[in-house]
C-alpha cells in the first residue's frame, strides 16, 4: 500500500466508530478522565492487533485488559523518553535561571546545549517509538518495545523514506485536528469527540505500515469439499483473503 491507501484506509476505518455511537460516547468519556483514559490507549493497541486483517473497529469490553494494555504504552513511552525529558528539563531550567540573574552551577551556554540535545534526542527516539509501540503490540510483549534492533530492521523494510513520509503526514493531520480546540465556542467539544478517533486512526495507520514489513499470517481456509474448485485463496504478502482470479490483494495492492 502507498502513502494515501494507508491514510485513506485508516480514515473510512476511524469513521466506522461515528456509526457506533454508543462505543464512541464511552471513548470520549474515558477519554477525558485522567488515568483512566489509558483504557482508550488500551482499546488502540486492539485496533493494531486486529490490522490488518480485520476492518472494523473492536468491540469494547475486558477494560481491566485494556487499562493494562495502554498501561504498558504509557511506560514504554516514558521509559523512551526519560533521558529526553531530564535533559531539556535541565537545560530549560539552566538557560532560564541564568536569565533571571540566578547564579546557576554551569553556564548558560550549557543549559541551551542541553535542551537543544535533549529536544534532538526526543524527535529521535520518536521517530523509533512510533514502530516501537506496535511492534509490541503485534507481538504480545512488553519487551519488544526496546527491541531497537528488529525495530530499525522493520523499518528499513517499510522504507525511510515512506516511513518519514507516513510521520509527516500523520502529524500533519494531528496538527490540522488539534486546530478544532481554537474554534470559538464549539471547538473544545469537537476536540473531545475526535481525540479519541484520531488515536484509532492513528494506530490503524501505523499498523498498516508496520504489516508491509511484517505480514499478518491469516488462518488458511477450510479445504473445499472433494471435486469443487477452491474459490479464494490469500495474499502472500499481508494475508488478507482474495478470490482465486485476483491479480492484486485487495489489501495491500501487491501483485499476486
Amino acid at each position: 500500500m502507498d502513502i494515501s491507501q494507508i491514510i485513506g484506509d485508516s480514515f473510512e476505518y476511524a469513521k466506522k466508530l461515528f456509526s457506533d455511537l454508543s462505543k464512541l460516547v464511552i471513548l470520549v468519556i474515558l477519554n477525558i478522565i485522567p488515568v483512566v483514559n489509558l483504557i482508550v490507549v488500551g482499546y488502540q493497541t486492539r485496533v493494531a492487533k486486529g490490522t490488518p486483517t480485520s476492518n472494523e473497529p473492536p468491540p469494547l469490553g475486558d477494560y481491566g485488559d485494556l487499562f493494562i494494555q495502554g498501561l504498558k504504552v504509557a511506560i514504554a513511552i516514558f521509559l523512551y523518553m526519560l533521558v529526553p525529558m531530564i535533559l531539556i528539563v535541565l537545560g530549560a531550567f539552566g538557560f532560564i535561571w541564568r536569565t533571571i540573574g540566578v547564579r546557576m552551577l554551569f553556564p548558560m551556554a550549557m543549559g541551551v546545549g542541553l535542551l537543544a540535545l535533549g529536544i534532538l534526542l526526543a524527535f529521535c527516539i520518536g521517530i523509533i517509538a512510533a514502530m516501537a509501540i506496535v511492534h509490541m503490540v503485534k507481538n504480545n510483549s512488553f519487551g519488544k518495545a526496546f527491541a531497537v534492533g528488529e525495530i530499525l530492521q522493520i523499518i528499513g523494510k517499510i522504507g525511510w523514506g515512506k516511513y518519514i513520509i507516513w510521520l509527516i503526514v500523520t502529524f500533519v493531520i494531528s496538527l490540522a485536528v488539534g486546530a478544532l480546540g481554537s474554534i470559538p465556542l464549539i471547538g473544545w467539544i469537537l476536540s473531545l469527540i475526535v481525540s479519541p478517533v484520531l488515536g484509532v486512526f492513528t494506530m490503524r495507520s501505523a499498523a498498516l505500515i508496520y504489516s508491509e514489513a511484517v505480514p499478518t499470517a491469516a488462518a488458511p481456509p477450510a479445504p473445499p469439499p472433494v471435486g469443487v474448485a477452491s474459490t479464494v485463496r490469500f495474499c502472500a504478502s499481508c494475508g488478507a483473503q482474495m478470490t482465486a482470479d485476483a491479480a492484486f490483494c485487495p489489501n495491500c495492492g501487491r501483485k499476486q
